[in-house]
């Protein structure tokens, strides 16, 4: 199955997240990831939606979202095409011993460490899937305690506007 990262521009009003996502569970259909946020435009939020499956399964998902009236517009994000990015907040048990690797580690991703408590560290990572993840992997020997990811976001490069 293949990984689709959907821009979706709707009306923002009441209701809305909970009728698009409504719309993906009764199809059937996981939502991998979903970020929604207001956009300069006080009137209208901006989701964007990560799902898997084949290009029928695309078609039909476009498909329904377009009669949905509060959705504006829907745009299939290609990755060359777009910067898309992700957020993690991960808390890492950090003895003393550990510490000073911990921190070359989180250097080496340009994430930065956002709170320092006695035994351990939370670590504020921004990019890719495959660089949180490759991070996660890095640390998970010193002892993941939780961590927590935004989800996928994504903009067009360029003077292109949704």
């Amino acid at each position: 199955m293949e990984k689709f990262v959907l821009s979706i521009l709707v009306e923002n009003k009441a209701g809305v997240l909970s009728r698009v996502s409504g719309l993906f569970s009764r199809r059937g259909y996981n939502i991998d990831s979903l970020t929604v946020c207001e956009t300069s435009n006080p009137e209208q939020s901006r989701m964007t939606v990560v799902v898997k499956g084949d290009e029928y399964i695309l078609e039909q998902i476009q498909k329904q979202l377009a009669k949905l009236v509060e959705v504006l517009s829907i745009k299939k994000c290609e990755s060359g095409s777009t910067c898309q990015r992700e957020m993690a907040l991960i808390k890492v048990r950090a003895e003393g011993n550990n510490r000073g690797t911990i921190i070359e580690t989180c250097d080496i991703f340009r994430a930065h460490i956002v709170d320092v408590g006695i035994d351990s560290v939370v670590v504020e990572a921004t990019g890719s899937e495959e660089k949180i993840e490759s991070l996660i992997r890095l640390l998970e020997p010193y002892g993941i305690l939780e961590y927590v990811k935004t989800g996928l976001t994504a903009m067009d490069r360029g003077s292109v506007v949704m």
